[in-house]
């Protein structure tokens, strides 16, 4: 787990290396651009967990009707309420990035 975890983050880095390796001279411009980079890789690490939340709470609510049929509105209402949560954090952060611009 722990090498999986490094490897993605070698990954991540070696993704960001060209926002990175823009040629500024201006102090102002290279501190924008920083910012920048660090604005799009948060909404992309943001937008793969939303994904991941997604999927499993999908996949625990499926289970839960399969075990439990009576609880059918109940869980559903719930699991719509989630995911609503869930996307409007994806939707934050793509809102961060576009002010960050």
């Amino acid at each position: 787990m722990k090498n999986k975890l490094m490897m993605t983050g070698m990954g991540l880095l070696a993704m960001a290396t060209p926002m990175l390796a823009q040629g500024t001279t201006d102090a102002a411009a290279s501190a924008n651009g920083m910012r920048l980079a660090a604005a799009y890789l948060s909404v992309g690490i943001a937008s793969g967990l939303c994904g991941l939340g997604q999927g499993r709470a999908t996949a625990s609510a499926a289970e839960a009707m399969a075990r439990n049929p009576g609880a059918i509105a109940a869980i559903r209402v719930s699991l719509l309420l989630g995911l609503a949560f869930i996307e409007s954090l994806g939707l934050y952060a793509l809102m961060v990035t576009f002010i960050a611009k």
